[in-house]
């Protein structure tokens, strides 16, 4: 009589957690947790991908010509 009681108890609750949902809400929570992970990877990622700070800019020494006709020919 003990496993009977058990094994009824146990499918009872397979068929109350298939009428409010939880298969869907389980997938639902781990697709969340997968979003969460594959968010923080990709910050990571970019985050290193560019430095914070970049050396300094060296530009062109001399001025640039006032005639540019000048410098075509």
């Amino acid at each position: 009589m003990t496993v009977l009681g058990t094994g009824a108890f146990i499918g009872g609750n397979h068929v109350v957690d298939q009428k409010t949902g939880g298969p869907e809400r389980r997938q639902d929570a781990q697709i969340e947790q997968i979003r969460q992970v594959v968010a923080e990877e990709l910050y990571l990622q970019l985050k290193d991908a560019f430095p914070p700070k970049t050396g300094g800019v060296s530009g062109k020494k001399d001025a640039p010509p006032l005639n540019y006709r000048q410098q075509i020919k």
